[in-house]
């Protein structure tokens, strides 16, 4: 497949770290997405064959089109990690030139690339020589506010043969702290001969529709609001709303939950690493709000999310305290009866902190 054969017309669920472990991407596909990319995987580490990398790589039959994210920074380690997700099933490969965290910067990889274009195309000239999958970049603007570079990163990359560019239409300092400027995307879409994925503040299908108009990109990318809500690949598809009650909410939840179960093995290790991970989702999905349409924000004011919870099943699931996120794995990963948690607190612990745990 070419790159404008996987990613023309498409809503493509972004890379991230926890959030597209191949459960959650089993579960998007199932909600109609075609096109995943996997969490940001360290070449270095997938070279030397760490099972924990490695296992980044896995891609499940099921999947329709999968790409692997690679962060790294010398070329001849890229090539060989992006040869390795070749081997492992990998539609294409993805550098990472995006990722803020001070883990990944501090080592060269990630957003730091966005200030040395020339290793940058030293990296796509490796890759692409090493695989015949598709080769892709996804960047940010640039490392400073007001200091853009995604123009000659970009340029750079194409001239070492990339085949696609995906843009978040941030700096690396603004994080998700201020709206997208897709303006920029319809600068880089006008001026690359490859095809543009835009990336930030997509919260409805008619936030990707309206962007690949504004812009002429090729695909949109989505990537927190997928992950609140995996049904707005089927809205993107068909073009209308979904609004989900609480016991269909519940029925997605669960059925996350099977599909760890399946992937993880339901032993104790098993359930140790689904609980994980349901709290880590579980934080987004109690983002959604029936009726939010073309209200839903960036604002972390649950107020401004769209209606509020109606009865005590959707007042559990809207929940992100650490007490709620606890009961409902007690409920769903360790299958005992449903015991609605206590009113939370003002001061109540965050659920994702026990993301983090054992």
């Amino acid at each position: 497949m070419t790159a404008e054969e996987i990613f023309r017309g498409r809503l493509v669920m972004a890379p991230m770290s926890r959030g597209t472990d191949l459960p959650f991407r089993l579960l998007a596909g199932e909600w109609g997405a075609h096109v995943c990319v996997g969490e940001m995987a360290y070449a270095h580490k997938i070279v030397r064959r760490e099972g924990s990398e490695i296992a980044l790589l896995r891609r499940h039959p099921e999947e329709r089109i999968f790409g692997a994210q690679l962060a790294g920074k010398h070329p001849e380690v890229m090539a060989e990690a992006a040869r390795i997700a070749e081997d492992q099933g990998a539609d294409f490969v993805d550098v990472n030139l995006g990722c803020p965290i001070d883990d990944a910067t501090r080592k060269g990889f990630g957003a730091a690339l966005l200030e040395r274009p020339s290793r940058v195309a030293a990296i796509v000239g490796a890759m692409k020589a090493a695989v015949r999958i598709p080769v892709t970049i996804k960047l940010r603007l640039g490392w400073s506010d007001g200091k853009p570079t995604y123009l000659k990163v970009a340029r750079a990359a194409v001239e070492a043969g990339i085949d696609a560019v995906a843009l978040h239409a941030r700096s690396r300092a603004q994080r998700y702290r201020r709206p997208a400027e897709w303006s920029h995307v319809k600068e880089l879409a006008d001026s690359l001969p490859v095809p543009v994925i835009g990336n930030g503040d997509i919260f409805t299908w008619r936030d990707a529709e309206r962007r690949v108009l504004e812009t002429g990109c090729a695909a949109v990318m989505v990537g927190r609001w997928a992950l609140a809500k995996p049904w707005i690949f089927r809205e993107f598809a068909e073009e209308r709303d979904i609004h989900l009650g609480p016991e269909e909410r519940l029925a997605v939840v669960r059925r996350y939950v099977d599909l760890c179960r399946a992937h993880f093995r339901d032993d104790e290790k098993g359930r140790v690493r689904t609980r994980r991970f349901l709290v880590f989702h579980q934080d987004f999905f109690r983002r959604y709000r029936r009726g939010a349409g073309v209200l839903a924000t960036n604002s972390d004011d649950p107020r401004e999310w769209g209606l509020p919870p109606d009865g005590e099943l959707e007042e559990w699931l809207c929940r992100g305290d650490l007490p709620a996120a606890e009961a409902l794995c007690r409920w769903l990963v360790d299958e005992e009866p449903p015991v609605p948690p206590p009113p939370p607190e003002p001061n109540a612990p965050r659920a994702a902190t026990l993301a983090t745990l054992g």
